[in-house]
């Protein structure tokens, strides 16, 4: 009997110790059993790739856009679509990304080595974040707060053309009309360097929504840019005799950084306007931070006209770029840029 007197003690003090497990934590007891507060997270991504990306314009263009001189079909079944699809730069034998659409990879070999470690992050991932969440001040001044260190990049875009789209499907995929299809550009690969943003959503007193405020190691790099015209394509296309291609700029680079120096300085805020009266909202991307924004360097390599093969009429350099915008009382240097729908 006084065993089965031991067992249900021993019994008791394990449930209510398993009880006392399952009970839920405040942020000051995980501050205490972890030594932080909030939540870390590391994405170990190394390779995305996308297929194909397609922007719908579900009522083409329109008469009362209020741009004058502007022609074509005017019709709210005209619906049009841009098309990010495969076949990049170079050849699937020089390129291992040329058979995809958009490619993202942070720069490390195929066993996960950094091959360039001023543009990798010490963890290696594609991302760090920090999530962390306040009260903030004042009436309704709780926001979350994620601090994010992004790796160096690089993004590999097929070619990017305008199409008719598909009438929409029961299913996601909608598609367009692939006899309907002329390239605007021939692809590019974007070349970064590390960078870090501040994202707060809910009251956000930094300002904006995202707040980048960074230095790009290394500066910015746009490779083998091809800007297609297709009004001068005769026949097929093909470029043999009686079918002549489309004209292209094709450019072999463009670095960009700040002034005088290796490395560009990246700062901007983006917040989403909401509706105000008539005006029914839009985004708007704020580049530049007034007095201290440096002026940038600009060096374009090989341009050549009228097709890649064309030979360059050499190289363009653009030394210290200042922009301004008006901020409703005086022109500061930096930009405004609103994007909204019609």
């Amino acid at each position: 009997m006084k065993m089965f007197t031991k067992l249900a003690l021993v019994s008791s003090m394990a449930i209510s110790a398993n009880a006392m497990a399952m009970q839920s934590m405040d942020d000051a007891a995980l501050s205490a059993a972890t030594g932080q507060d909030g939540i870390n997270i590391g994405i170990g991504i190394s390779k995305i790739e996308i297929e194909k990306v397609l922007i719908h314009d579900n009522d083409g263009l329109q008469t009362s856009t209020g741009i004058t001189g502007a022609t074509g079909t005017a019709s709210t079944t005209s619906s049009g679509a841009i098309v990010i699809k495969g076949n990049g730069q170079g050849t699937a034998a020089t390129n291992p990304n040329f058979a995809n659409g958009i490619v993202i990879t942070a720069p490390m070999d195929a066993t996960g080595t950094a091959v360039d470690n001023t543009r990798a992050l010490t963890s290696h991932n594609l991302a760090d974040l920090t999530i962390d969440t306040d009260k903030g001040t004042g009436t309704n001044g709780a926001f979350l707060n994620v601090a994010a260190a992004v790796s160096g990049l690089d993004i590999y875009i097929g070619e990017i053309g305008v199409s008719g789209s598909n009438a929409a499907s029961t299913t996601v995929r909608r598609g367009n009309d692939a006899a309907n299809y002329n390239a605007i550009l021939s692809g590019l690969t974007i070349k970064t360097g590390v960078t870090s943003a501040n994202i707060q959503l809910g009251a956000a007193p930094q300002g904006a929504m995202i707040v980048l405020n960074t230095t790009m190691q290394g500066g910015l790099e746009i490779k083998n840019l091809g800007i297609i015209d297709s009004s001068t394509k005769q026949g097929t296309g093909d470029g043999t005799a009686s079918n002549r291609a489309a004209g292209q700029i094709y450019l072999d680079s463009i670095k960009v950084s700040d002034a005088s120096n290796a490395n560009l300085t990246v700062n901007a805020a983006v917040s989403v306007v909401g509706k105000e009266g008539s005006n029914n909202g839009y985004l708007r991307i704020i580049t530049g931070s007034g007095a201290t924004t440096p002026k940038t360097d600009m060096y374009i390599k090989g341009v050549h006209l009228g097709s890649q093969a064309a030979a360059s009429i050499g190289d363009v350099e653009v030394q210290g770029l200042q922009t301004y915008y008006f901020d409703g009382t005086a022109n500061v240097k930096g930009s405004m840029i609103t994007i909204s729908g019609h």
